[in-house]
């Protein structure tokens, strides 16, 4: 590893070809986030900054760069539901990207079934092997170091219901190796899967 290093201040730009903040804090899961408004009319979009937060209860966590059509709608219904984007949906997910009206349906758009949930209002992708119900529990505009707000918005949601496709459980343990997850990093249009190569275990010391 080079001793050499590039260092910059975010505010004065990275002098990069690619913002690597995105690169580094990754490959980080993809929040696929399906919603329904007020009206009823159904929203489903990608976010790049998703993860989870906390154990019990289960809380997990998306953020909007800008007040977009699913922020409204978790505000206006306090509900969402995350859905697991695998190798096969990759294609489906991109088409979810598609910057189009609150009227226009990304479920229709990219070939997608909605499916009722259990327990909200919002209906998960059939297609997808895992989906998570979820009931907001906090919406954070995020801030600077000095108090000015950003045009952010952290939606915090706690799971109160988990679907998982039963051929993913192996004697009762999620196979995430065989689920094929797709998670987001490196360049603007760099994607990254999980399979059992990439498995080694490390147990914590007692």
């Amino acid at each position: 590893m080079s001793s050499t290093q590039h260092f910059y201040e975010p505010r004065l730009g990275h002098g990069l070809a690619h913002d690597p903040f995105n690169a580094i804090v990754g490959p980080r899961p993809i929040g696929w986030i399906s919603t329904r408004n007020a009206q009823g009319a159904l929203n489903l979009a990608p976010y790049s900054f998703f993860n989870a937060f906390n154990y019990v209860p289960p809380i997990v966590g998306f953020s909007s760069i800008g007040h977009k059509d699913t922020v409204r709608n978790v505000e206006a219904t306090g509900e969402f539901v995350w859905n697991l984007v695998t190798r096969p949906l990759a294609e489906a997910m991109n088409q979810t990207c598609a910057a189009v009206g609150p009227e226009v349906d990304e479920f229709a758009l990219a070939g997608l079934t909605p499916v009722a949930s259990r327990l909200v209002a919002p209906p998960r992708v059939r297609e997808s092997p895992v989906s998570f119900e979820c009931r907001c529990t906090q919406i954070v505009q995020l801030q600077t170091a000095a108090g000015s707000t950003v045009p952010s918005w952290l939606v915090l949601g706690e799971v109160v219901g988990v679907h998982i496709a039963t051929c993913l459980l192996v004697d009762g343990v999620y196979d995430t190796a065989a689920a094929g997850h797709v998670l987001r990093g490196g360049g603007p249009g760099d994607y990254f899967t999980i399979g059992p190569e990439q498995l080694f275990r490390l147990f914590r010391p007692q």
